[in-house]
């Protein structure tokens, strides 16, 4: 599978932690050139240095993909890519109506409309050369509904439905689309998202590493499937909540995340 990636060039946004540096040390080993993208300068660089001596090429790219014109000036900067990782995004822990409103637009911001307007970007280009690999890297939460994280687990629906959909759009001109689905995974999420800094967390109890969720998601990718979940328990978690009455898994949310 690692064939798939080899001299291919790859973006990845989200880069900097988590699972985007998972995924580009990863993409890194499986002989596919970078373009890392984060605001974090400092961190992609000591990035793209670790993929550098893995025998790629990979150039780090600081960027605010909350911003519009970041977006179109970062696509014209790099022209075309083989490979779109959408890892970028952020949670915000809180009841809605209490939490700043900036705060709530940026989230939109990054989960929904940069991935979007960053697929719509680069994938003509891909579709006209017949070969292109997307990945979208959504949650497990985008299969319910969670109060006290609405918005981000909203963002995330519209993630999935996105990526099973235009998985079928593309297929048929060579491009494929894959939504990679993971739970709880060990990174700097749940600081960020309950607005602690940006200090990296183990995650909870039973969480996944990075690594092995970049790895799920990278061989889905280069098989083409139009979706995998991280994980043998958040898979039957996912396939559980299709039986679920949809406002029952909302108050049992609630009631689990007021203990926190």
């Amino acid at each position: 599978m690692a064939e798939i990636f080899r001299g291919r060039t790859a973006l990845v946004t989200g880069a900097s932690a988590g699972i985007g540096a998972a995924m580009a040390r990863d993409l890194a080993r499986r002989g596919a050139d970078l373009v890392l993208v984060a605001r974090r300068a400092e961190r992609l660089e000591a990035l793209a240095a670790e993929c550098r001596a893995l025998g790629v090429r990979a150039e780090p790219v600081p960027a605010d993909l909350a911003d519009p014109a970041a977006r179109e000036a970062l696509a014209a900067r790099i022209g075309t890519v083989d490979l779109l990782v959408n890892n970028a995004g952020f949670g915000a822990y809180g009841a809605l109506d209490g939490t700043d409103w900036a705060r709530a637009e940026r989230l939109l911001a990054v989960n929904v409309v940069a991935l979007t307007h960053l697929t719509r970007l680069l994938t003509p280009a891909m579709a006209a050369r017949g070969f292109g690999r997307v990945l979208h890297v959504a949650s497990v939460v985008g299969f319910l509904p969670v109060p006290l994280f609405a918005t981000y687990a909203a963002s995330k629906a519209y993630v999935v439905s996105l990526g099973i959909a235009l998985d079928a759009e593309l297929a048929p001109r060579g491009v494929r689309v894959t939504v990679l689905c993971p739970g709880a995974t060990a990174t700097e999420f749940f600081d960020v998202a309950r607005g602690e800094g940006d200090a990296p967390s183990a995650g909870p109890v039973g969480a996944m590493s990075a690594e092995a969720v970049a790895r799920i998601g990278l061989d889905a990718m280069a098989r083409g499937r139009p979706m995998v979940v991280a994980g043998g328990t958040n898979a039957a978690m996912v396939f559980a909540l299709r039986f679920a009455p949809r406002a029952l898994t909302a108050r049992l949310a609630m009631r689990t995340l007021r203990r926190r």
